[in-house]
């Protein structure tokens, strides 16, 4: 008789109780989407907006460039996550907005710009097709990137504290909320939260008669104008920021909850995508890093390959929120931005954790994980470039030294 089949017969092999998956809500991976799509919408599609209008977009084209990266984003993220069936979220690039502010009008005015945008998607779609950049992604040790998400969360866990200082009114029934559904019934601890949050907002916030009152928005081509001091200026800055401030902490999101991505399709296709929502007035797109920890975590679903469905909820209420652009900011722009950041900073009070016990898990990489996770929270821009990778260089070079000999 073979091995195996001694192994299948044994009487050892035979009492050995099967072990389920974990089983959770469906309600968990329907409202973390929710919550991460709002939360991701309504913290900076205003840096978007004056991005785009920094760069000298008409209202109309800035509108048509919401709209495009909403639902372009929504559907990239359904299809991902149907395909690999893990939570991968992809966003529009706030660092790279946040460039544009600063670069100001270009040379050669908004085509140039559309022209800057279109060249840093061709560099994300090189990056993907280029399986060295794949390979020393997946070599950042796993202290390391555990220590720059908890950096990147701490922040945000930080929001129910100020919500209940500063608005106390507003933020306590939803503290409030979640803190008796977590000790009763704590998969829905977040879903309770949520719903109160957007009770609060309904009936709290004032919203101007005829508020919601508008037309549709409405696509808008602009021919691209190729203008070689403007992809030098920006567009070439778009790729390095987009790369290194929001897809590296974005796979070591990723990767610190357990999932290793194929990395070079998902870098084509937001890529490929960024092209197309650049000739509709888009910013870039990437993986998403914060609302990727709570679409990842734990609060999403208790069994992790079941988690992807709050990605494809996030795209479905992306591809809404670009539809109903206008009306969503109303609602949001109504609410203070405080209580949109608590609801989310308790969501993802177990993600960081779970982060936390990643980057402390080996003794010997503690101080390189500690230094990572300081200046991941310290929220520096050095050189344009955001906190996350200058943590993940620092807490490399001592993690180096340490292992030196």
């Amino acid at each position: 008789m073979s091995s195996a089949v001694a192994d299948v017969a044994s009487p050892s092999a035979a009492i050995v109780p099967r072990r389920d998956p974990p089983r959770g809500s469906w309600l968990q991976p329907v409202s973390t989407g929710l919550l991460a799509a709002i939360v991701g919408f309504a913290s900076t599609f205003t840096i978007v907006l004056q991005g785009l209008t920094r760069v000298g977009a008409t209202p109309a084209q800035a509108a048509s460039g919401l709209l495009a990266i909403c639902v372009l984003q929504g559907v990239m993220s359904i299809g991902l996550s149907l395909w690999r069936r893990e939570p991968i979220s992809i966003v529009w690039s706030t660092p790279g907005s946040a460039l544009m502010i600063a670069t100001g009008l270009p040379a050669g005015g908004y085509p140039a710009a559309v022209g800057a945008l279109l060249f840093a998607a061709a560099l994300i779609v090189v990056a993907g097709v280029w399986s060295p950049f794949g390979r020393l992604v997946g070599a950042i040790p796993k202290s390391l990137a555990g220590a720059m998400l908890a950096g990147i969360l701490f922040g945000l866990c930080l929001a129910p504290v100020k919500a209940m200082t500063e608005v106390p009114a507003l933020a306590a029934p939803i503290v409030l909320a979640w803190a008796l559904a977590w000790r009763f019934a704590r998969p829905y601890a977040v879903p309770a939260a949520l719903l109160v949050t957007i009770a609060v907002v309904v009936f709290v916030a004032k919203l101007p008669p005829g508020a919601f009152a508008g037309s549709w928005p409405q696509p808008a081509f602009t021919p691209p104008s190729l203008v070689w001091a403007t992809l030098g200026s920006l567009g070439l800055p778009l790729f390095i920021v987009t790369m290194a401030s929001q897809n590296v902490p974005g796979l070591a999101v990723l990767q610190a909850n357990g999932y290793r991505p194929r990395i070079g399709p998902i870098f084509v296709a937001t890529g490929l995508g960024s092209a197309v929502t650049a000739l509709l007035g888009g910013p870039l797109m990437n993986l998403a890093a914060i609302t990727a920890a709570l679409c990842a975590g734990p609060d999403a679903h208790a069994d992790p390959a079941r988690r992807y469905w709050s990605t494809v909820v996030a795209g479905l209420a992306y591809v809404a929120l670009g539809l109903g652009a206008g009306a969503a900011a109303v609602l949001v722009t109504a609410s203070p931005p405080l209580l949109i950041q608590a609801v989310a900073g308790l969501a993802l009070l177990g993600s960081l954790a779970g982060a936390l016990a990643t980057a402390l898990g080996d003794e010997r990489e503690r101080l390189p994980a500690i230094v990572t996770f300081a200046v991941a929270a310290s929220s520096i821009v050095v050189a344009g470039i955001g906190a996350p990778f200058w943590a993940l260089a620092a807490g490399g070079v001592l993690l180096a030294l340490e292992r030196w000999r």
